[in-house]
């Protein structure tokens, strides 16, 4: 029972929903000792158009979502001030691809820990509110076995 109980926990405090954005399977690349930039990946779902304006977290002055594209052969990395989340659609934040960029991280970030961070997201009717996620730090190496979808 215990373990059942367990289980149903962490699933819901790996999730988070805000009027019709879920966020589901949130994690951060773990750092070493020194390192000032980490990655947070997870995947969004939207039930009306909206769009993330904006990403914060205790943990670095500065979090912000980028995109990483490959142009003539190379990977290319910038800020995109706004990510739209298309009603009915998955959205993926992952390596190599949109991904919220840490910066500036005021501390390590030690496999087990969980990060802490809110999206800003506007509605088509203008309307803004903070989803706060939970996100799970996971080792260097390891990369997280969801079945992740490609945006």
């Amino acid at each position: 029972m215990r373990k059942q109980l367990a289980a149903i926990a962490l699933a819901f405090s790996s999730m988070a929903v805000w009027a019709g954005v879920t966020v589901e399977a949130p994690w951060v690349r773990g750092t070493v000792e020194g390192q000032q930039a980490s990655g947070a990946f997870m995947v969004l779902r939207s039930t009306v158009d909206a769009v993330v304006i904006g990403v914060s977290t205790p943990v670095a002055s500065v979090a912000e979502i980028h995109e990483m594209t490959l142009e003539d052969g190379v990977m290319k990395m910038r800020a995109a001030p706004r990510l739209a989340l298309p009603a009915g659609e998955v959205v993926a934040l992952r390596p190599g691809g949109y991904h919220v960029m840490l910066m500036n991280l005021n501390q390590s970030l030690k496999k087990g820990e969980f990060v802490p961070i809110t999206l800003t997201i506007e509605t088509a009717d203008k309307k803004t509110e903070k989803v706060q996620v939970k996100a799970e730090v996971r080792d260097l190496t390891v990369m997280p076995s969801t079945h992740e979808h490609h945006h």
